[in-house]
């Protein structure tokens, strides 16, 4: 069966972004070094200690990222191409992952959680230019 995962892009911190998310969810997170990896061949010495995978899986969040390898013509734009969508049950729940990822968050387009008519809604972009959505159950 197919399912979904975020893949995020990062330009040289994606170890430390993720042991971030790890702190965040809990879960087991696996970094492979481009070193470490058979596409070492592939890319140029200078890139060998950017992560070429990285991946967190807690329960039912799944995550992978990886340092940006490709050609310099196609740099990412951190935070305008992605989103991540966090559904959750109970507020209590929802809240403590949203308090923990927000620490450091920009202000600009910060949605504290609040009530709306679909449930419980936020979102921010965190301080590593990831753009996070939150929606919960009504409380």
């Amino acid at each position: 069966m197919l399912r979904c995962t975020p893949f995020l892009l990062f330009d040289g911190n994606c170890a430390e972004a993720m042991k971030f998310y790890q702190k965040c969810f809990g879960g087991e997170l696996t970094l492979t070094k481009l070193g470490d990896s058979p596409m070492k061949a592939l890319l140029p010495p200078e890139k060998y200690n950017g992560l070429i995978n990285a991946h967190l899986s807690s329960g039912a969040i799944d995550i992978s990222a990886t340092d940006w390898m490709a050609s310099p013509a196609y740099e990412p734009k951190q935070g305008n191409m992605f989103s991540i969508f966090v559904i959750g049950g109970a507020y209590d729940e929802l809240n403590e992952v949203f308090i923990k990822l927000s620490e450091g968050a920009n202000k600009e387009g910060f949605q504290q959680l609040h009530d709306l008519p679909i449930g419980v809604y936020g979102q921010f972009t965190d301080r590593y230019g990831v753009r996070w959505i939150f929606k919960g159950d009504k409380r």
